[in-house]
């Protein structure tokens, strides 16, 4: 990490979609602590943005991939585009990527494909493949498995213990969010619970699910410590032992940060 002092990396944060200048935020998240961000992409435009970022803050990031809302637009020429970008080397991830049932943006043979192709794409380039996963965990662990997936990050986890522990088995981490503080999400405690503590990593997925105290607001890359400290509240823990872990776990989840 940049600093002699633990640093819970954010991951991952979609700072082209904030208001105001990203290095601003990148800023704040370095006072509250926050030492490597990771900026998704969500399709080949946004991951070019990612990238730019990326190149231009030293503390940031990128992945490549689309996202399952806009997995029918992946053509031959978008996902040339990813291939290339996935190859650069402030590139971390493949992704995001993955199934969404609940929105259904995109139809589902659509949305199998890309996600196909993604965790393809990652056994090829040895990177971790960021997935999101919406009412679509049989479908999505059928897909991983049958792809042999191997580094796997499932981005802002919205599964119950049971889920976690079947993920957890499988080797891959999990990545939690601010939403882990709303009051109705017991599961997602739960789950945080349940998850061994070296496959546990945080996230804001700024600018969306800001943390509960200022839930109804935009979310900052800073706000990660809140996630930390809710996890360290459930498993009954210290804050510095989740920080420590949480960014030991991030290095090793993305092989790129070293």
């Amino acid at each position: 990490m940049a600093s002699s002092q633990p640093e819970p990396p954010a991951q991952e944060a979609d700072l082209f979609l904030m208001e105001g200048d990203p290095a601003d935020a990148v800023a704040a998240a370095r006072r509250a602590g926050v030492g490597r961000l990771v900026c998704a992409g969500i399709d080949p435009e946004s991951s070019r943005r990612s990238i730019d970022l990326a190149q231009s803050l030293p503390e940031v990031f990128a992945t490549a991939g689309m996202h399952p809302h806009t997995a029918s637009e992946l053509d031959d020429e978008g996902w040339q585009q990813i291939r290339e970008m996935v190859a650069m080397p402030r590139v971390v991830a493949v992704g995001e990527c993955g199934l969404d049932f609940y929105r259904m943006r995109s139809p589902r043979e659509d949305q199998e494909r890309a996600f196909g192709l993604h965790i393809s794409l990652s056994r090829e380039t040895e990177l971790p493949v960021v997935v999101h996963v919406r009412d679509a965990w049989p479908a999505a662990l059928r897909l991983l498995d049958e792809g042999s997936a191997e580094r796997v990050v499932l981005h802002c986890f919205s599964g119950d213990a049971s889920i976690a522990t079947a993920c957890a088995a499988r080797g891959w981490f999990l990545s939690f969010a601010g939403n882990l503080t709303y009051p109705k999400n017991h599961h997602l405690r739960e789950a945080a619970a349940a998850t061994p503590l070296d496959q546990l990593l945080v996230e804001t997925d700024s600018p969306f699910l800001a943390p509960q105290a200022i839930r109804g607001r935009d979310n900052s890359p800073a706000n990660v410590v809140e996630v930390i400290r809710e996890i360290a509240t459930v498993r009954a823990i210290s804050f510095e032992a989740v920080r420590d872990a949480t960014s030991a776990n991030a290095r090793a989840a993305f092989n790129r940060l070293q």
